[in-house]
């Protein structure tokens, strides 16, 4: 395995997010810093584009610099010209590049502002950009002031699916109408986030996420408040599911899904519970745990990209102890393939999201490194 980091921005901030961020912070702190705003970011998303070779990477950057692209023929990075349509709450694209069939990306915008500015903000509109010519453009609001933290594109109904917060609500954009229409609330304001990084197609062309109890009376939701839910359009509604995840203990209750997957062997595949895998019925929503990659400290398994051999890759591990694996999904078994390092001895922080490039080459978006720039890594398997 080898392991190569590509620095967009490249400053160490030392201390500063423990000494005088943590609890202290609030969104004009970030956008009055230059340092902070300009180069403190994360690689949230990418998207490879055999027809360019290319990395499509959305961004976190409080400067609304959130769109660039890795060009692997030149080893640099490209800058796509989003500044010619950016707003100042455009934050970051979280989980949210598709390409479609017209050969154009499709993305959309989430948030870093706070509460106090919900009204300021207009909320996310689906982003298009034509690598042909290179044109970018704003199309419809989904929700007006709400922000978008994943979309999944059905390219067959030319359908996006969006995943709303806040509030946390699911949403659709029709390509060919350009109508948009809010699905449903899926998060309850209470007790946390419900929603998992991304928003997955079944085989049926459902789209997947959790969803949460409110449970008056009660001062918190409960251990099982933690439920699945897909939006069926066929049905026209979100299906909501009285099950969840089962927390890998056995003890009872539920855990939030982080992440969803379709390795389309007729299930559903979901992340949760310190990066465990679980395997779920599509038809039923039973969900069943598979296994916990790294049980002796805190972990994440949020994204995870199946390559032709039928073996799915990811991350498992955070807080700059990350190990590369490779998973049989089928068979429920993994196999760590060591930590994650440059030559020069710098560890990833955590994974956000992961893509194939073909021939053993992965790219791996690190977000949230509290000490410097995230970095795009380069991992590349022999026998990927």
């Amino acid at each position: 395995m080898q392991v190569r980091t590509l620095k967009l921005k490249n400053v160490d901030f030392g201390r500063q997010w423990f000494d005088e961020a943590l609890d202290h912070w609030d969104y004009r702190d970030f956008k009055n810093r230059p340092d902070w705003r300009k180069a403190w970011i994360s690689f949230d998303c990418a998207l490879y584009d055999a027809a360019d070779d290319r990395v499509y990477l959305g961004i976190t950057s409080f400067d609304s610099d959130i769109f660039k692209a890795y060009d692997r023929k030149t080893d640099q990075f490209v800058d796509l010209g989003y500044c010619r349509v950016s707003g100042p709450f455009d934050a970051k694209f979280h989980r949210s590049l598709c390409k479609s069939k017209d050969g154009c990306i499709y993305a959309a915008i989430a948030l870093l502002h706070d509460t106090d500015s919900y009204m300021d903000a207009p909320g996310s509109p689906i982003v298009k950009y034509d690598p042909a010519s290179g044109s970018i453009s704003k199309m419809a609001i989904p929700v007006p002031h709400a922000y978008i933290q994943a979309i999944t594109l059905d390219d067959e109904q030319r359908m996006i699916y969006c995943l709303c917060f806040p509030p946390e609500k699911l949403a659709s954009y029709d390509l060919r109408t350009g109508k948009t229409q809010e699905l449903g609330l899926i998060g309850p304001g209470i007790g946390g986030m419900v929603q998992s990084e991304n928003i997955e197609l079944d085989d049926t062309g459902c789209a997947w996420s959790g969803w949460g109890l409110i449970r008056a009376w009660q001062y918190a939701p409960g251990a099982d408040s933690y439920r699945l839910c897909k939006y069926d359009p066929n049905q026209q509604r979100i299906v909501f599911y009285r099950n969840g995840l089962p927390r890998p203990d056995g003890q009872y209750g539920t855990v939030r899904p982080e992440a969803f997957f379709n390795f389309h062997d007729d299930f559903m595949y979901a992340s949760g519970a310190n990066g465990s895998l679980f395997r779920i019925d599509p038809e039923t929503g039973a969900a069943e745990y598979l296994f916990t990659p790294t049980t002796d400290r805190n972990s994440r398994l949020s994204s995870l990209i199946k390559t032709e051999d039928g073996v799915a890759w990811g991350v498992t591990g955070r807080e700059g102890k990350c190990e590369f694996m490779c998973i049989d999904y089928r068979k429920g078994a993994f196999e760590k393939l060591g930590p994650i390092c440059d030559e020069e001895g710098t560890a990833l922080w955590q994974c956000h999201h992961i893509v194939h490039a073909g021939g053993g080459v992965f790219y791996v978006c690190e977000n949230d490194n509290p000490y410097r720039s995230s970095y795009l890594w380069e991992i590349t398997v022999d026998s990927a």
